[in-house]
């Protein structure tokens, strides 16, 4: 891929996690578990690990977002290190989103092909978290389709070099 191209995408990027940040952060700075109305000890266990799954892809973001900003900002652009960080940025912040590695949630990836959400929750939830999650699922959704390139791309220099 030529260089402007992952510039571009860098840069597609890098404005997505900001928004990321800034989505997640505000929910989670505005709320705490005791605003909810839970009824029993597992709905409250249940709610901290989606709160805490949400703090993880924040902290994830902001890693993305340093990276991008710094790769942006160097003279000339390192297009290898942009790729390897679009890698990276696609496994711990879009695949984390999608699939959860402390099961917060999983995708139903049958749900994609019918226009609804695909993240699914395995318990309910408050409507104000399933409507942050929902509300940001789209651009997750186009941001790994756009680089689902760099998964593939990276493997196949991995099995080249070897």
């Amino acid at each position: 891929m030529g260089n402007t191209l992952v510039n571009s995408q860098l840069q597609d990027v890098k404005a997505f996690l900001s928004n990321v940040i800034v989505s997640f952060g505000n929910f989670l700075d505005e709320t705490s578990l005791s605003q909810f109305q839970l009824e029993n000890e597992e709905e409250r266990s249940y709610t901290k690990v989606i709160f805490a799954q949400l703090r993880k892809l924040v902290v994830y973001s902001e890693e993305g977002l340093d990276a991008c900003s710094i790769i942006l900002q160097s003279e000339p652009f390192q297009k290898a290190a942009a790729e390897k960080t679009l890698y990276k940025i696609y496994h711990q912040c879009i695949e984390e989103f999608f699939a959860p590695k402390n099961d917060a949630w999983y995708e139903d990836s049958r749900s994609a092909y019918t226009g609804r959400n695909s993240i699914k929750f395995y318990r309910a939830i408050p409507e104000s978290v399933s409507q942050l999650v929902k509300s940001l699922e789209g651009e997750f959704q186009r941001i790994r389709e756009e680089l689902e390139y760099y998964e593939t791309d990276y493997r196949t220099k991995m099995m080249q070099s070897k």
